[in-house]
């Protein structure tokens, strides 16, 4: 888990931690196992992978590979990388580390800004799982599919979300069409042709519904 606190994510809410109690965590047959002690202690899988920071290196390195020498390297070097969840200080997360390192006496670890190449980033944003639009999806999908959704309060994605949730102050709802074995960003990413035409029916099912009764006027 982390160390840090100005790191952690803010406690769930009731609704967040409901949504996740049925969640299964599965890389799917041709994917990689879940490590049982990674994440947060006293956390499910769920809870660990949707509803809790996570901080990442992305690249380290310290000396001179091409010539190692039988001493510690003068400098080292570690581009780190929050993943975090709404409701998250993100002003403090660089103070936060700063304070970390000077109370445990790592004085001359400088904590700089991410090289312009890869400085973008946004503020993470959610629809609670109680929100009446959710709701509303939830009964129209498992109406259409005769099975129900696992409801994700947060995506692991870095997408300008914000936009809608923020700025314009709508909610938004996300109904991804993949499968857990789908490579993502990798060389073979694909998508099975039963996952699409199960994405046609649902979404075809979501569209009509939204000119039935019962649709929420407000959220």
């Amino acid at each position: 888990g982390l160390l840090v606190g100005g790191l952690k994510a803010p406690p769930m809410s009731k609704a967040v931690r409901e949504a996740l109690a049925d969640v299964e965590i599965d890389g799917g047959e041709k994917g990689p196992q879940i490590d049982t002690w990674w994440g947060e202690p006293d956390l499910s899988p769920a809870e660990r992978v949707y509803g809790a920071n996570v901080l990442n290196v992305l690249a380290i390195g310290a000396g001179i590979p091409g010539k190692p020498v039988n001493a510690i390297p003068p400098r080292a070097v570690a581009h780190c990388q929050l993943r975090f969840v709404a409701g998250t200080d993100v002003a403090n997360i660089r103070p936060a580390v700063e304070r970390h390192l000077r109370a445990k006496g790592f004085d001359r670890v400088q904590v700089a800004d991410p090289p312009a190449a890869n400085d973008g980033g946004f503020p993470a944003t959610r629809t609670e799982p109680d929100n009446p639009w959710v709701i509303w999806a939830v009964d129209s999908i498992q109406r259409t599919t005769n099975i129900k959704p696992a409801v994700v309060p947060q995506m692991g994605g870095s997408i300008c979300n914000d936009v809608f949730t923020d700025i314009l102050g709508i909610p938004t709802l996300w109904v991804p069409h993949s499968y857990a074995s789908c490579s993502q960003h990798a060389p073979d990413e694909h998508i099975l042709i039963s996952v699409s035409r199960n994405a046609l029916e649902l979404m075809t099912g979501l569209y009509w519904d939204l000119g039935e009764p019962g649709v929420p006027m407000r959220a």
